[in-house]
């Protein structure tokens, strides 16, 4: 199925030997995977495959401008909906949601386009999620792309802030059904107000199922693993958030063996103002594909 493609920018300046492409083409799909539908959309074409994950409760659409520029670079980028997100399946069993079934959905992604390698990337959860797909498949891991964290430091910040939207979907249903209409009353066509509205776009009881699965399972990798990732890693941390702390991007940094760490001014540049590190995402996915 097609989606209709909006104008994308140019990549963030020339790439030698790649032509610019003002408009790369947009696909969306879907592929069934453990009996549930995950869709995603693909941003050009090539054999050199960048797949782009959300952070919780988001959807693929956060790195849509993001893939479009990587698209624009020569690059075939692919943003997923992780179970329980966007357009895909939203069970209502909290067993079915974890970090390594996540894993295993980015790797089933690969299967179904027929790719046997790629740089996986993601923001927050989508980061954990990469790192989780390198441990299970390092054979087909290029590269990792990991923009804040969430490991040690981040435990009791993620359960402030994630915990009373638990309770909320356990025990205030209307709520939350409450939110997600007036969410879609909000006029859409603003990349970032599309993004917020579709974060609140919940029915309580996947919410809670997702939440209950995730911040009571395992979060990431442990760090008697984390050596074991060998692949080429960008991290990308940044200060004054204590949901992805500075120091669980430092120290993630250092516990991999071929990683390279990029400092954020915020925890929004990447959306506010992202020339400098979608410059470094795409130098990095570029330097995984050597020609």
């Amino acid at each position: 199925m097609t989606q209709a493609s909006a104008p994308a920018e140019d990549a963030p300046g020339p790439v030698p030997g790649v032509p610019r492409r003002s408009r790369p083409i947009e696909l969306a799909g879907s592929f069934r995977y453990d009996g549930h539908r995950l869709c995603y959309t693909e941003f050009g074409r090539g054999d050199r495959v960048v797949v782009l994950m959300h952070g919780m409760m988001f959807t693929r659409r956060m790195h849509a401008p993001l893939a479009r520029k990587l698209a624009g670079a020569g690059l075939r980028a692919v943003t997923l909906d992780l179970l329980g997100h966007g357009d895909s399946d939203r069970p209502t069993q909290s067993w079915r949601y974890s970090m390594p079934a996540f894993g295993e959905q980015a790797l089933a992604l690969l299967d179904h386009l027929g790719v046997p390698d790629a740089v996986l990337g993601g923001t927050s959860l989508g980061a954990n999620v990469a790192l989780e797909a390198g441990v299970l498949a390092p054979e087909r891991t290029r590269g990792l792309v990991v923009e804040m964290p969430v490991l040690d430091n981040a435990i009791v910040g993620g359960l402030l802030t994630f915990a009373p939207l638990l309770f909320a979907a356990r025990f205030l249903p209307l709520a939350v059904r409450g939110v997600a209409v007036a969410a879609q009353l909000v006029p859409h066509g603003n990349q970032w107000v599309d993004v917020v509205t579709d974060t609140l776009s919940q029915e309580p009881e996947p919410m809670a199922a997702l939440l209950h699965g995730v911040l009571f399972g395992r979060i990431a990798p442990p760090k008697s693993v984390r050596h074991e990732i060998t692949a080429p890693t960008l991290v990308i941390g940044h200060e004054g958030d204590p949901i992805h702390p500075f120091g669980d991007a430092g120290s993630l940094a250092a516990d991999l063996p071929n990683a390279e760490f990029v400092r954020a001014r915020s925890p929004i540049e990447l959306r506010s103002d992202p020339k400098r590190l979608t410059t470094a995402i795409r130098d990095f996915a570029l330097r995984c594909y050597p020609s």
